[in-house]
């Protein structure tokens, strides 16, 4: 062999060496799949894109996971089933991502969990509500998000401590939305059976929701209890206070999604967004971990607004995929599903780690502190409202304050 041919040898050779670390520095890529563009709930989605990426950055910033960056990979879903589930095929099969997250809408995290049990990988759900998706018992399934059982069942009972006597309730026409006004219903029966309860369905695509409100008039209940998300939600909070149906000092507001969460909430709902009393999983009286204060630091430099429960929840969600990681020491998607079981999780909440019960609790955090709040001024910051019950309190009836009509 001629000197070139060994010098051209030995050239290729010290490339081969120089791409070995090269490889090992490959980033961790997550799947994520949300909804960036209606009919789903956009909204949603930014907080969900926005609470992982801020966490990304500050783990990223220290040096990543095993010396690897975090690489996170959208797909849009749009909020509709069958969208989702191509996401995640694809995120799968052609990303190669070693974990999935972000699913914030019951029906799509329903259909994407079918695949993300067929194809053995890791599937945290972030914010989709319904007990269907713990019910399926899929080991690959980690359910950091709130469920409809707590809420349910904090409904009822907030209801029963008021000693109404009738609730009206709208549920949107998904899982969630149905799922919880028919399990607050049930429970409502066990503990207070004297209480008349019944709920509609209403088509979340509607824009007109006068044919469901009308017949309230002649006979108005003592709560019209919301299970409904925007942009549905505030079309009905609005067509409600046009109607003179709610809030008055008869008939009170009571929802059950978060609503007063959603930076875009008072542009959207204004005055029919005075005296809501809502159901809530972040005040900014609730204890907060070192991360998550700067997390909620982060948020306000980059979007002006406070940090709500999405955020967090989002945060929290990619969190555990990253602890997985590093207590597995593998990017391996079975190895991060045993260690997501076996592992002691530090929340960004504070929150311990899964139920191994089965049904709803199945793979759940089941302490998730939540509140009971009333808004009781148009435009009114979170931590200004009257918080009528704090984590691991009583609900005070006493303190709720009504319009003077």
């Amino acid at each position: 062999m001629t000197s070139g041919g060994i010098r051209a040898l030995l050239a290729l050779a010290a490339a081969a060496s120089l791409a070995t670390p090269a490889l090992a520095a490959d980033p961790i890529v997550v799947g994520v799949s949300l909804t960036q563009s209606p009919p789903g709930s956009v909204v949603q989605g930014t907080q969900v894109k926005d609470g992982m990426e801020i966490l990304k950055d500050i783990v990223n910033a220290k040096g990543g996971v095993l010396g690897r960056q975090i690489k996170l990979l959208y797909e849009d879903n749009q909020g509709i089933p069958e969208k989702g589930r191509a996401a995640v095929e694809k995120l799968i099969s052609s990303d190669k991502v070693i974990a999935l997250a972000g699913g914030h809408q019951s029906s799509v995290c329903l259909a994407e969990i079918e695949v993300a049990h067929r194809m053995k990988v890791p599937y945290v759900n972030t914010n989709c509500w319904s007990d269907d998706v713990r019910k399926r018992g899929y080991p690959e399934v980690f359910n950091t998000s709130p469920y409809n059982t707590l809420v349910s069942s904090s409904m009822a009972s907030t209801l029963a401590t008021m000693g109404v006597k009738r609730v009206v309730a709208f549920a949107e026409n998904t899982d969630y939305g149905i799922g919880q006004a028919k399990l607050t219903g049930e429970i409502l029966k066990q503990k207070a059976p004297q209480i008349e309860y019944k709920y509609e369905t209403l088509d979340r695509t509607s824009k007109d929701f006068t044919a469901a409100l009308l017949p309230l008039r002649a006979n108005p209940p003592d709560v019209i209890v919301l299970s409904m998300l925007p942009p549905a939600a505030y079309l009905v909070m609005n067509q409600v206070y046009e109607q003179g149906l709610a809030p008055t000092k008869k008939t009170l507001l009571y929802d059950g999604g978060g609503l007063a969460d959603y930076p875009d909430f008072w542009q959207n709902v204004k005055q029919a967004g005075q005296y809501l009393l809502s159901f809530a999983l972040y005040h900014p009286q609730m204890k907060q971990t070192p991360l998550a204060t700067q997390i909620a630091a982060e948020y306000k430099k980059r979007t002006g607004n406070d940090i709500n429960r999405l955020v967090l929840q989002a945060a929290d969600s990619l969190e555990l995929v990253i602890q997985a990681v590093q207590t597995a020491k593998s990017t391996e998607p079975d190895k991060l599903i045993t260690a997501m079981k076996t592992m002691k999780f530090d929340s960004i909440r504070g929150i311990s780690n899964f139920s191994t019960e089965p049904g709803y609790s199945f793979q759940q955090w089941l302490d998730i502190p939540y509140v009971n709040y009333e808004l009781t001024a148009e435009r009114q910051p979170i931590a200004q409202t009257v918080l009528i019950q704090a984590p691991g309190q009583k609900f005070d009836p006493s303190k709720i304050v009504r319009p003077a009509k």
